[in-house]
């Protein structure tokens, strides 16, 4: 670089276009890399099982509430958003959904589920519906007193209806 008349650093031309050509190679190079990892087949098999059964609920409120704030990862209707088909966020999608589903299923109430009975205390914690979710789907944001029907309805449901079907069932 050439110093110029107050003893600043100048850009020639010459070093201006090698900055600019590296520029252009590493934004091909990203381009490419994208281009290349939507090949990866993982993350869009977007498949909704038939709903199997939903426990009984205890109110058509607890119902309304676990379906806007829980049945897309613990359901097996999910709606599945443009920017799941599109890698990688499309990874992190099919992730979450397959693990939510594998946990706890609202909709195959009728097999054991894992997490049945610590639900509400997730949702109490705040660490259900997870913050990014929240932040993607703002219709899924409980308010204060959303949350609290929310966390005691499932703890009835659970209560009245075992998932398995068998009481005491996790």
């Amino acid at each position: 670089m050439a110093e110029g008349a107050q003893g600043m650093p100048e850009w020639t031309p010459i070093e201006s276009g090698r900055l600019w050509r590296w520029l252009l190679i590493a934004i091909g190079v990203a381009v490419a890399l994208f281009g290349l990892i939507q090949l990866i087949p993982f993350g869009r098999q977007h498949a909704n099982p038939p709903v199997l059964a939903e426990p009984q609920w205890d109110s058509a409120t607890t119902r309304s509430l676990a379906a806007r704030a829980c049945f897309a990862c613990h359901g097996n209707q999910t709606v599945w958003p443009w920017y799941s088909n599109v890698a990688p966020v499309s990874w992190l999608v099919q992730r979450d959904v397959d693990n939510g589903r594998a946990r706890l299923n609202f909709q195959q109430w009728s097999q054991p589920q894992r997490a049945a009975r610590r639900a509400a205390e997730a949702v109490e914690r705040g660490s259900m519906p997870p913050s990014y979710y929240v932040w993607l789907h703002p219709d899924a944001k409980l308010s204060s007193a959303e949350r609290q029907q929310l966390i005691q309805g499932l703890q009835a449901t659970v209560a009245q209806s075992p998932p398995g079907g068998r009481p005491g069932t996790p």
